[in-house]
């Protein structure tokens, strides 16, 4: 093992060599089994390779915040205009009609609110029960760097163990505590430390520096975060900037709900992720889709 003292920085990223797809339309997903394989094709559209993901999963530590506080008149009426649903299985029984056909991808961490240490998590559903639910993929925070980092990872890793049992795909969410510096250096480590501990996917945020890097030296499929609110034009445009530097797609959750036009945020992120339009022809598309909607 290196010692800490002689860790270097990467310096060949291979940006002109792209990653070899051609025994599976997604990075990494080569030697999987086939349901593996079968659960990830519906996460991600084969014929892009990328994916439009909903997320509604934030009461389980933030209780009913904006946009959430009733999941029937603000999610439920979405769930057709995405490619995939991110949110927990007590939401998923109450708001989500099983015949909208959606594909799932389970919160499975729990543990602690936004009143404590958020790091503090534990594995909150058993893999029976996400079988029992059809999920698509389960999901936990790892939180790198933070009090209870062995704890979250040792968390992702028994979701994986029992997903690989079953052939169900795992997705790290990178958690970031408030102390914790947003940059491609921190992203890059938890994002690889996923990778390799299992994650078939990972769940992060874009950043303004290096974004391209954290995509390259991590050899599973990486899908953002929306984060906090941000105005509809500026959330457009950092999708496409992630989707070009390699995102195979977006979970965004406050971008959507909390919008004027949430149906409209939806169509232009699918206009990005799955048509290549740029974040000025989605905001395009997203006022012409809205009424009211701010210029």
């Amino acid at each position: 093992m290196a010692d800490l003292d002689d860790i270097k920085d990467g310096k060949d990223w291979g940006e002109d060599r792209p990653v070899d797809t051609s025994r599976f339309f997604l990075k990494g997903g080569a030697n999987h089994d086939w349901g593996m394989k079968a659960r990830l094709a519906k996460i991600f559209r084969p014929e892009t390779g990328r994916t439009v993901m909903l997320a509604f999963d934030h009461g389980y530590f933030q209780g009913p915040t904006t946009g959430l506080e009733r999941m029937d008149l603000s999610i439920a009426p979405l769930a057709p205009h995405a490619d995939v649903l991110m949110c927990t299985r007590g939401a998923l029984r109450t708001v989500i009609p099983p015949e909208t056909g959606k594909p799932v991808v389970l919160r499975c961490s729990a543990g602690n609110s936004i009143l404590t240490e958020l790091s503090n998590e534990l594995v909150s559903v058993e893999i029976e029960d996400a079988v029992r639910l059809g999920a698509a993929g389960m999901a936990a925070q790892v939180y790198i760097g933070a009090e209870y980092e062995h704890k979250s990872i040792s968390n992702v890793v028994k979701l994986i163990d029992a997903g690989t049992r079953y052939g169900i795909p795992t997705m790290a969410v990178t958690g970031v505590g408030a102390d914790m510096v947003r940059d491609a250096r921190y992203f890059g480590l938890a994002t690889r430390i996923a990778a390799e501990i299992g994650a078939q996917l990972v769940k992060s945020y874009f950043v303004d520096e290096g974004f391209e890097k954290i995509v390259l030296g991590c050899p599973v499929p990486i899908v953002i975060a929306g984060g906090k609110k941000l105005p509809e034009r500026d959330a457009l445009e950092m999708a496409y900037r992630a989707i070009d530097q390699g995102a195979a797609g977006v979970d965004m959750g406050r971008n959507v709900f909390q919008s004027e036009n949430s149906i409209g945020m939806l169509k232009a992120l699918e206009a990005v992720v799955h048509g290549g339009a740029t974040g000025q022809e989605a905001y395009e598309l997203f006022r012409d889709t809205g009424q009211n909607v701010a210029a």
